[in-house]
């Protein structure tokens, strides 16, 4: 090579590297400046922010641009939660940093190179800018649990290099913007727990790509759009309590890589998709809280890899598949608040994995599966509300992780096996409502961690075991309605903890232990209906907390404790029905709480305290005390009581004189009553046709007899068909007005043969005086002529239950909570006649003719023409009586009165005023094991609108009771007590249903 060539090599190496150098100068100083434009406008955002004293952030500072940090590096990638790439930010984290302020001045345009942007957790407002947009390498993006409002900028569709959004817990709005579609990389998208409305895009199923997709508790509206089908990467699907309508598409069966799937608490209807059964990687299936129909598919067995199965709280029916015995590997499955019927699943709990089981609230029939019996990795069951059936003490095993148990309500029989002692994890225990017959085993002593045990309303007896005092974090013990006999465990006073002690409606007896004033936290004490006797402890007046106190229908004596002045959590306190005397404590008159007292049927004497607890106190509330005054309408002024005179020692003479002659003076006038009694009695039986004479009348009633009788022929024009308001199976019913202006109805029975008439029209009167019911109808008298045989009662302005129904406007006021509230008032008389009456009344003919509506709608129970007194040791036969449609099926070739016709007659009226009309053809159906398919809406009264969710938990547990009242086998339905008592129990007070 020549030395030209040579010289001429070198010296373009020389050029080319000082080209190099002054490219690589040029590029510094300008990446210098790009740097310096970062770290400026990163500041000038930090200046908005409302907090400038974050500790986090106090590296934010600019420095001189000539100023050199050690690293060498740009200033702003030194800072706190920024991390850099060729001296550009790459990465913002924030995350949970105290930032309070906004994103209009973040500098979305001064960081292009930005790819990792994560502000959640801080105390951001404001909207979300249209520039963000604007950051074009942006791969993840997190805003969530901020304050930001109004809605997403659709330019966020811009950023399509995008692999994850987080936007949850915010406080957006608007709709969802179909742009997101765009983000075709997007694998993880989270906009739940916002404000967000509309309908889901259907774009969203163009993002192939998305694995996870959560846009729960929103406020959208419309249908899953089937094309989320499309997304075949999706592995978890979250669209729960977001009010989205319509059915689950049938395209989601595509999603063989779904392992979750929430779509809980929606409006979803229709049936559940059989294509569901082919997501054979699910492992969570939450799709409770819908109004979904039909039954479970069978498909549902392939679903190997199911652990957690929620159908709960929706309107399914038919039977629970046995193919879901096939899910070896499930934890939790919960079927409750449906209309499930026939036989659990025979399998269930095949690997011993099964820890939580909920089926309550169904129509089940048949035993509990024996497998279960093994299943000792139970931890919660529910089986209440049912109708399964079976030996309790051969059903169940030893659970060493079970905390609750609930079998109430059912038909289970037997004993209490002693195996529940073992386990000792049991928190709750509850077995009420069925047909449990022995003792409590002593080995309930060893559930030391039971916080509630509730045995009520079965045939259990024998006595309290004492062992129950080893219970010390007891706080609800309920063994109310039983057989339990003998004296109240003195060792039930260390149950300190406790909140809740029923022990009504049992045969127990002797003295109330003191030491249950160790209750401090207790806020309903009931021991009524049982044989308990003695004073009341004054250490019940430390019950401080105590709301509900009843010890009524007991044998209590002495006076009313003094002490109960310091109950002022009080609400209401029942004494009625003892043999308390002395005088009713003052202090009790101005407990601040105290809204409803009884102290009926005592010994009680002189005033009423004057106070807010006898406020509106009625006679009711107070009749049987002979000796009480006051200004209560009923009772005897206190000034009109004659002070009680002085014994002396020289009367004592005077009154062996004058008694015995006292004496012989009455009976002479008792014998002549009696005489001219039975004259007049012959006298009216002759009478013919015409004036009504003094003599001629044969009345009873809290007015004057003769004068109501002549103010009724007046004010009816003497029975005019013009006044006549009803007509029953023994008589027309008259409105009449009387002269006080006081309005009447008075039933004006048929005649008929003179002994039939009279032995119903005497049956009615002896029935109705005895009777004193808020919801039954008040006999005022009764007058009986020649002429006419009257009944006088409270005239009640709705009129029938029969005619509401058949006026279309007057049904439509009727809503769900006055039907639920009519249907109690019938239970609360019916039980009244059948279990507080002595001997008890049989009504035979309950329908919705002979239920009467106040102003307020309140029902009164009426017409009781045919009602029979029954004595428990008599035969009872009779001819048949009642109305076609209502009369309990045995009678009609029995033709014996017991209890339980009124009871099937009170199961047909729940079916009529729920349906608003006689339920006829579906009372087969009802009757049957397994109703087939009737559908709710088959027995709902289309004129009103369907029921809200609440309302429906409400109604459920009702239409069971009907079932049971409307069994074939009289022995088989419930007392009117039980239903009485479940329906105060199961449903709200009134108000509540508008809530």
């Amino acid at each position: 090579m020549s030395s030209l060539a040579v010289e001429k090599n070198i010296f373009s190496f020389i050029l080319v590297l000082l080209l190099y150098l002054l490219f690589s100068l040029l590029q510094e100083n300008g990446g210098a400046c790009a740097s310096a434009d970062e770290a400026a406008a990163l500041f000038n955002w930090k200046t908005s922010f409302q907090t400038q004293n974050t500790s986090l952030l106090t590296s934010w500072n600019l420095r001189p641009m000539n100023h050199k940090n050690a690293s060498g590096l740009p200033q702003q990638c030194t800072w706190f939660g920024i991390t850099c790439i060729n001296g550009s930010t790459n990465r913002l984290n924030l995350t949970n940093a105290s930032v309070k302020g906004t994103l209009y001045n973040f500098p979305f345009s001064s960081l292009p190179n930005l790819e990792y942007l994560d502000l959640s957790c801080n105390e951001l407002f404001g909207t979300m800018p249209p520039q963000i947009g604007n950051l074009s390498k942006l791969i993840y993006l997190n805003l969530s649990a901020n304050q930001f409002s109004q809605e997403i900028p659709p330019e966020i569709g811009y950023l399509t290099n995008l692999l994850v959004l987080h936007l949850r817990e915010n406080q957006l709005n608007g709709s969802i913007p179909a742009s997101l579609g765009n983000l075709k990389n997007l694998s993880y998208l989270s906009l739940y727990n916002n404000s967000l409305s509309g309908v889901i895009p259907p774009e969203i199923g163009n993002i192939s790509k998305l694995l996870y997709l959560r846009m729960s508790i929103n406020n959208l509206s419309g249908p899953i759009p089937p094309e989320i089908g499309k997304l075949a990467s999706l592995q978890s699907l979250g669209l729960s309590k977001t009010n989205l309508t319509g059915s689950i598409p049938k395209e989601l069966g595509n999603l063989t890589n779904l392992t979750i799937l929430y779509l809980f608490g929606n409006k979803l209807s229709g049936s559940i998709p059989r294509e569901l059964g082919n997501l054979k990687s699910i492992m969570t299936m939450e799709l409770q809280k819908n109004q979904l129909t039909g039954s479970i598919p069978t498909s549902f067995g392939n679903l190997s890899k199911l652990k957690t199965l929620f159908l709960n709280h929706n309107r399914l029916t038919g039977s629970i598949p046995q193919e879901l015995g096939k899910l070896t590997k499930l934890v939790v499955m919960a079927m409750d608040h449906n209309q499930f019927s026939g036989h659990l699943p025979q399998n269930l709990c095949p690997n011993g994995t099964l820890t939580y089981f909920a089926v309550h609230n169904n129509l089940l029939t048949g035993q509990i599966p024996r497998n279960l019996k093994n299943c000792s990795s139970l931890v919660r069951a529910r089986f209440s509300g049912n109708q399964l059936t079976g030996n309790l003490s051969e059903m169940f095993g030893i659970y060493p992780h079970l905390h609750f148990m609930d079998l109430s309500n059912n038909s289970f029989y037997g004993e209490l096996a002693s195996s529940w002692g073992r386990c000792t994890n049991l928190t709750t225990l509850l077995i009420a409502k069925n047909k449990i017959t022995g003792s409590i085993p002593p080995e309930f002593g060893n559930l030391t961690l039971l916080h509630v045990l509730d045995l009520s309303s079965n045939n259990l007896s024998g006595e309290i075991p004492i062992e129950l005092g080893n219970l010390i974090f007891m706080l609800k013990l309920d063994l109310h309605e039983n057989l339990f006999h003998g004296g109240v465990p003195q060792v039930l006073g260390l149950l300190t903890k406790l909140l809740y002690l029923d022990l009504s409606i049992n045969s127990l007896n002797g003295p109330l232990p003191g030491n249950l004033g160790y209750f401090q936290e207790l806020y309903l004490l009931n021991f009524s209906y049982n044989n308990l006797s003695q004073k009341i402890p004054i250490q019940i007046g430390r019950l401080t907390q105590v709301c509900l106190l009843d010890l009524s229908h007991n044998s209590f004596r002495g006076e009313i404790p003094s002490e109960f002045g310091n109950l002022q959590n009080l609400e209401a306190l029942n004494l009625s029905h003892n043999s308390l005397s002395g005088l009713i404590p003052k202090n009790i008159a101005q407990l601040p709480g105290l809204l409803k007292i009884d102290v009926s049927f005592n010994n009680l004497e002189g005033p009423v305290p004057y106070g807010k607890a006898f406020q509106n106190v009625t006679i009711q509330q107070l009749q049987g005390n002979r000796d009480l005054c006051g200004n209560i309408t009923g009772l005897q002024p206190c000034g009109s009581l004659s002070e009680k005179p002085v014994r002396k020692k020289g009367h004592k003479l005077i009154l062996l004189i004058v008694l015995p002659v006292l004496g012989a003076v009455l009976l002479s006038y008792v014998v002549a009553g009696v005489i001219i009694s039975s004259a007049r009695r012959k006298r009216c039986r002759r009478a013919k046709d015409g004036n009504v004479k003094d003599d001629d009348l044969f009345s009873r009633c809290i007015f004057d007899g003769k004068a109501m009788y002549r103010e009724i022929l007046e004010a009816t024009e003497a029975f005019n068909s013009f006044f006549c308001i009803g007509e029953g199976g023994y008589g027309r019913v008259y409105r009449a007005e009387l002269e006080s202006k006081k309005i009447v109805a008075v039933k004006r029975l048929h005649h008929l043969s003179e002994t039939a008439d009279r032995k119903a029209f005497l049956n009615e009167v002896n029935a109705l005086t005895e009777i004193k019911h808020r919801n039954i109808v008040k006999l005022h008298g009764f007058c009986s002529t020649a002429q006419h045989s009257i009944l006088v009662y409270d005239y009640l302005e709705r009129g029938s239950l029969a005619k509401v129904f058949h006026i279309d406007e007057e049904a439509k006021k009727l809503d769900w909570k006055k039907r639920v509230n009519i249907i109690k008032g019938v239970a609360h008389a019916l039980s009244y006649m059948h279990h507080d009456c002595s001997p008890p009344v049989v009504h035979r003919d309950i329908t919705s003719n002979n239920i009467l509506l106040d102003c307020d709608y309140e029902a009164h129970v009426s017409d009781f023409g045919t009602a029979k007194l029954l004595k428990k040791d008599s035969a009872n036969w009779s001819a048949l009586a009642g109305t076609y449609g209502y009369v309990a099926p045995e009678f009609a070739y029995t033709m014996k009165v017991t209890e339980k016709c009124d009871v099937y007659s009170f199961g047909v009226l729940i079916m009529e005023v729920f349906k608003g009309k006689h339920p006829r053809d579906l009372i087969p159906r009802l009757q049957s094991s397994a109703p087939g398919d009737i559908e709710l809406e088959d027995l709902l009264d289309q004129r009103l609108q369907y029921p809200a969710q609440k309302i429906l938990e409400i109604l459920m547990p009702i239409i069971r009771i009907a079932r049971s009242c409307l069994h074939v086998d009289p022995q088989s339905r419930p007392t009117m007590h039980f239903i009485s008592r479940s329906l105060s129990v199961a449903t709200p007070f009134p108000g509540d249903l508008d809530k």
